[in-house]
């Protein structure tokens, strides 16, 4: 890109698991008519193909390996539905939505050969009209020069709350205790990762979506790229 050309302006939506970044970053890039990058299907995509592959999940080299060798494509159904992932040529956007998809997703994001594999993936998604990247280090590491950043968080109660009803209402057998104890072991690893932690970037929003309504936290977000 030209220096005297335009930087595609990029939103980055940051949290924890459960938050809202999904739902809300489809919504807010819709909104916009922007292009949407779900960074956490990337790892969750890697961990499915690597376990289907029978690698070792704490063996960084060969899970490295696997993420370099992995075909990953989102592709739009075109309905307004859910945006389809598909690994190696499978459509496995139901196996990554499982909370195992999200704890292997979780261990291998902390072997800085995978994010290394996965870095310039995730910078290719940068296209106009702009972008909304939806992640954990979205507006740390992978766009620091982002123009928008926002953090989204919420209580552990709340968050395993919503991803029991998520998850109750595509038909998986699930328990609120677990999750909880799921969500609360995932903060506890993303935060703790000498790679990339989980935090919000110094020049970030934080939101925090506990008991407001999915409209007053797009609206919020919208706010950031919008200001009345």
């Amino acid at each position: 890109m030209p220096k005297s050309a335009t930087p595609i302006p990029v939103l980055t939506i940051d949290g924890p698991s459960g938050s809202g970044k999904g739902t809300i970053s489809r919504l807010v890039a819709d909104r916009l008519g922007w292009h949407l990058l779900d960074s956490g299907a990337l790892y969750r995509a890697v961990g499915y193909a690597a376990g289907m592959s029978g690698v070792d999940l704490t063996d960084e080299a060969a899970v490295t390996r696997s993420a370099e060798a992995t075909r990953i494509v989102f592709r739009d159904p075109g309905d307004g539905g859910e945006t389809r992932v598909v690994v190696n040529g499978h459509d496995a956007t139901d196996e990554l939505r499982t909370e195992t998809a999200g704890a292997a997703a979780s261990a291998i994001a902390a072997f800085p050969g995978v994010r290394a594999a996965l870095f310039d993936k995730q910078r290719g998604f940068r296209k106009g009209p702009g972008l909304v990247a939806d992640g954990r280090d979205m507006g740390t590491v992978i766009f620091p020069d982002a123009p928008f950043k926002v953090f989204l968080t919420a209580s552990a109660d709340e968050r395993a709350r919503r991803r029991y009803k998520q998850l109750k209402d595509k038909g998986l057998n699930v328990t609120l205790s677990a999750l909880l104890r799921e969500i609360q072991a995932r903060d506890e690893r993303d935060a703790a990762r000498v790679v990339a932690p989980l935090r919000p970037a110094d020049d970030a929003l934080t939101i925090d979506t506990t008991g407001i309504p999915v409209d007053g936290v797009v609206a919020a977000v919208l706010s950031v790229v919008r200001p009345a």
